[in-house]
């Protein structure tokens, strides 16, 4: 194992988690089981414990994968998993019949007795809060669930997730996963300040941009065939000259400071008092190794203040 990894606990709770954390939503999709059991392996040998998936992701076989890399190890892991996002066209949402039913679903394929962070996916509109978090306010008392966190929220909703906990006296959201790079920041005006106000861990997903911040991709070139954005209408559509200008950019950045642009991004984040873990996809080993390479040198006080200062400029 790494000892360059280091293991914070989240806030309130018993859990301690690896300040790096793998994302496994290629399970089963950009990867087969095999490749993915490889994944996790090397996730394990760089000192990574903490490990997100989500029901939606590939429909299910993302738990099941993970649940079975992990067999044999469960006591050194901490998994976490959503609900919400469309299983079906009537397997969604927050409602508290669905909350349960979600729960134990993912429980069966991860093959596991207890979820150690459940997230809400995404609000749900349709349905108050407080039914929500009752809902898994049971689950954590019966000993299916430990802790709850919710994702891709606004300030606002957190705020009154997390008040509604207090006058119910529920169990409340201890994290919010958002998304947060170089690129993409404009949770800093509200939804950062609100996790640290009310003692939320953030865990930003998409550090690299969903691969922008690898410098792969780069203005007037073509996307490398089979990547994410060459494949993807959704990826491409981000990929604008504004974004790819700022990508140039912070290549000179990370040039100047003797860095990869991905070790920047992800040392950035990793360097924010707010982040507990940055949650980070790799699709091989070699990934893995890289996007944990940061921990080996971490931003010191003069380059986070320059980092900071270019930011500040743009």
């Amino acid at each position: 194992m790494s000892t360059n990894m280091q293991y914070v606990n989240l806030p309130g709770t018993d859990l301690v988690v690896s300040t790096v954390s793998l994302g496994c939503n290629n399970f089963g999709s950009r990867i087969d089981a095999s490749q993915s059991h490889a994944v996790v392996d090397a996730a394990f040998e760089q000192g990574i414990t903490f490990f997100d998936t989500a029901d939606i992701y590939s429909t299910g076989e993302s738990e099941k994968i993970l649940g079975a890399a992990l067999a044999g190890r469960r006591d050194r892991a901490v998994i976490a998993t959503k609900f919400g996002g469309p299983m079906s066209d009537e397997d969604r949402g927050s409602s508290p019949a669905y909350v349960r039913r979600a729960c134990d679903a993912s429980l069966r394929r991860l093959g596991v007795d207890h979820i150690d962070l459940y997230y809400q996916h995404m609000p749900d509109p349709t349905v108050p809060i407080e039914d929500t978090l009752g809902a898994l306010d049971e689950l954590v008392r019966a000993g299916k669930v430990r802790h709850v966190a919710c994702s891709n929220n606004s300030a606002q909703q957190i705020a009154d997730a997390v008040g509604t906990s207090r006058e119910r006296g529920l169990t409340r959201f201890v994290a919010a996963q958002i998304e947060w790079n170089l690129l993409e920041r404009k949770v800093e005006n509200d939804v950062v300040p609100a996790c640290e106000e009310l003692d939320l861990a953030v865990i930003p997903y998409y550090p690299l941009a969903a691969g922008l911040l690898t410098g792969k991709y780069r203005r007037n070139t073509e996307f490398p065939a089979d990547s994410r954005f060459d494949k993807s209408e959704y990826f491409a559509a981000t990929a604008t000259d504004a974004a790819l200008t700022r990508v140039e950019e912070l290549l000179t950045l990370a040039s100047k400071l003797d860095r990869q642009l991905s070790e920047l991004a992800v040392a950035w984040l990793d360097a924010k008092p707010q982040v507990a873990s940055v949650l980070i996809g790799s699709s091989t080993p070699a990934q893995v190794a890289r996007n944990t390479s940061h921990l080996r040198r971490p931003l010191d006080e003069d380059e986070l203040a320059l980092i900071d200062g270019f930011l500040a400029q743009r």
